[in-house]
């Protein structure tokens, strides 16, 4: 079962086909501070969460959840069942599996 109740806004990064010229020139849509800042991290960051909710959606026990005042993705070990699924779709390999005498 896939929880679908918050998804990302997508945010445009190039024109539409209307507004592209066919001249081989790069045609990106100005990006503000803070999002060329978030876009510079996503790329950038190796091994950090880059807030994409891959775990979140895809976790079987709804143990993934984002906390509500900073965004930021939470795991609560006493609903986990260690799976490993959060570890495995993640595109940063930011969650790692670590035997719980480990914590």
């Amino acid at each position: 079962m896939l929880n679908w109740d918050c998804r990302l806004e997508r945010i445009p990064r190039v024109k539409g086909k209307e507004e592209i010229k066919l001249d081989f020139q790069r045609h990106d849509l100005p990006l503000t501070p803070q999002e060329a800042q978030r876009e510079a991290a996503r790329c950038l960051g190796s091994r950090s969460c880059e807030a994409c909710d891959l775990c979140r959606l895809l976790c079987p026990d709804l143990a993934i959840t984002r906390n509500p005042s900073n965004g930021q993705i939470q795991i609560d070990l006493d609903y986990c069942k260690g799976c490993g699924i959060c570890a495995a779709v993640c595109p940063k390999g930011a969650i790692k599996m670590v035997l719980e005498n480990q914590l």
